[in-house]
């Protein structure tokens, strides 16, 4: 190899490694260069108890929110339910916030017919956490640091549990505040 190849070669492979976050996000995630806050919403739990993702805190959490009449959302519900099944835990949380306005007895039905066993049940009916995050449709997922931060986000369905998802979610997780 000539000196000229080799240095062509190191450039390549120092440019790959410098790239930003950006460039290892799967499936049309988009990173922020800068993660920014996360307003407060507030939703209940299966049993009506408020939550906020405050109740989160030192997690990472991939918010979706969704909606069981969400064509789309339906699709990309159990590839969710395989991720909190995959990488749940003390350091990871998906939160699944329904906007579906029927209640949560509508979310408990579509779990059972759908197999979604891994996802606890998050609902606002009155969908205002979704106008406050500022959903332009559904799904929209967000990727939330430990700081209560967004990270980035993905607006449409996306397969969560495909492995270039799953490796991009773990480098996230592994990566502690400085």
């Amino acid at each position: 190899m000539t000196a000229r190849k080799l240095a062509l070669a190191l450039s390549a492979i120092m440019l790959a490694t410098s790239l930003p976050a950006t460039a290892e996000a799967p499936q049309n995630f988009a990173v922020l260069d800068t993660p920014v806050a996360v307003p407060e919403i507030g939703f209940a739990d299966a049993v009506g108890q408020p939550r906020t993702l405050a109740d989160y805190s030192a997690k990472v959490v991939l918010l979706n929110i969704w909606a069981t009449w969400c064509a789309p959302c339906r699709q990309e519900m159990p590839t969710l339910d395989r991720l909190q099944a995959k990488l749940g835990g003390p350091d990871f949380e998906v939160v699944a916030l329904s906007m579906d306005r029927k209640g949560p007895d509508a979310v408990r039905k579509f779990f059972a017919e759908t197999g979604v066993q891994n996802l606890a049940l998050n609902i606002d009916t009155s969908a205002r956490a979704m106008f406050a995050l500022g959903a332009v449709g559904l799904p929209m997922t967000l990727l939330i640091d430990r700081d209560g931060k967004e990270i980035g986000q993905l607006i449409g369905p996306a397969v969560w549990d495909a492995p270039d998802m799953v490796d991009f979610i773990r480098r996230r997780i592994a990566a502690r505040p400085t």
